[in-house]
């Protein structure tokens, strides 16, 4: 797995991207929680709230969200040295979440919200409005003067898109997972050796939570050179939070279950989103579900690789000979130097299926370096490597 900050790092070209509307044009920003002087522009520069914390949680009672994944809490600007502001513009405190974001043609990310960015007693649209006016009203450069040509409530797909793309850098699970720390209903750890993984993968120290001795929240905290929506997230180690969880005998206590989420983009599958059982069998078209340790996690893509946080690839299963070939927008697939690869010019292996499961050679199981998390791409290979991994067909 690459680590939280190589991800982030290279992710920042895409989160430069301006999400939505025309915000203020920043030409040399300054990083927040870093001025030695009042800065006047508060449209390229955040303050008071110049940290932002992504923060998140672990719900287990009841469960939230894939039973491998941490779901979303929110953003939240915090001054410099741990306090902040709250509720900063009731005029803007919408409550029409969903609506807002459909009017901008945000259904992608409203899939991805409902998937993992949920209330604990099914209200999103509540938990979202809440998020919004008490810490989204408060972040200065998304005040409506901070946009060239303002459309009214522009600023709300800024921030929610914003949070989400934060969080897809973070996979807090696997973080934790590689160093051993898993759910469980009886083991206990240390709030040293969950800072430990963590901090290993972002790259600074971050906040935990714990609630009735169980780690419940995790909060990552950045500064920020320029504004939220094209500024640049920098990690950053946290100034003035502090830890609710004991030095020993954490609990980490499993989900029970995980979350059904069906993409609405038509023709496309979210491979963030587990879904049941697939099904089907190996002819027409369909999805490749990549399976770890009994659970989805991710799927194929068009050029053959593994991902987790993008769009499945719709593959075209057809009969060849004892089995069928297998096809993707990039070309035949095969395998080609012990990977699985798609693309033009490649030669059409004969695959063969086994209990619903891929098969190469009469093996269902096959191999990557790590779990692939945020934007990585994971290769897949016929070899052994650290990872073992299989795919299972859904028909479409």
């Amino acid at each position: 797995m690459a680590s939280f900050s190589n991800v982030v790092l290279a992710s920042m070209a895409f989160m430069q991207v301006v999400l939505a509307g025309s915000p203020k044009t920043c030409s040399n920003p300054t990083l927040s929680c870093h001025n030695t002087t009042a800065v006047a522009d508060t449209c390229c520069f955040n303050a008071p709230g110049g940290q932002l914390l992504q923060t998140q949680f672990w719900d287990t009672s009841p469960s939230t969200g894939p039973s491998n994944s941490w779901t979303i809490h929110g953003l939240w600007p915090d001054h410099c040295d741990g306090t902040y502001d709250s509720n900063c513009d009731a005029s803007r405190a919408y409550t029409n979440i969903t609506a807002i974001l459909q009017s901008y043609g945000k259904t992608d990310l409203l899939s991805y919200m409902n998937a993992y960015w949920v209330d604990i007693d099914g209200d999103n649209e509540s938990f979202w409005e809440h998020e919004w006016g008490k810490h989204g009203t408060c972040i200065s450069t998304l005040k409506p003067s901070c946009y060239t040509g303002y459309t009214a409530q522009e600023e709300v797909p800024d921030f929610f898109q914003k949070t989400v793309d934060l969080f897809k850098t973070l996979d807090s699970y696997t973080a934790l997972a590689n160093a051993g720390i898993v759910p469980s209903s009886s083991a206990t750890y240390t709030a040293a050796a969950i800072q430990s993984a963590l901090k290993a993968s972002f790259g600074y120290a971050v906040t935990i939570q714990c609630a009735s001795g169980a780690l419940d929240e995790i909060w990552y905290s950045y500064d920020v050179l320029g504004s939220v929506q094209t500024g640049t997230f920098q990690p950053a180690a946290p100034v003035g939070q502090s830890s609710s969880c004991s030095s020993t005998g954490i609990k980490y206590l499993p989900k029970s279950g995980g979350s059904t989420v069906t993409s609405t983009s038509t023709g496309t599958k979210t491979s963030t989103t587990p879904t049941s059982t697939p099904t089907g069998s190996f002819s027409g078209s369909g999805y490749l579900n990549a399976y770890t340790g009994g659970s989805q996690d991710g799927c194929l893509i068009s050029a053959g690789t593994w991902y987790t946080s993008g769009t499945c690839a719709t593959y075209t299963a057809a009969a060849s000979g004892s089995g069928f070939t297998l096809k993707s927008s990039k070309g035949s697939c095969g395998i080609s130097s012990g990977t699985f690869t798609c693309a033009s010019g490649v030669t059409a292996t004969v695959f063969t299926a086994s209990n619903g499961l891929l098969a190469y050679n009469g093996a269902t199981t096959f191999y990557a370096t790590a779990v692939p998390s945020g934007s990585t791409q994971a290769t897949v290979y016929t070899s052994s490597k650290s990872v073992s991994v299989t795919f299972q067909w859904e028909s479409i």
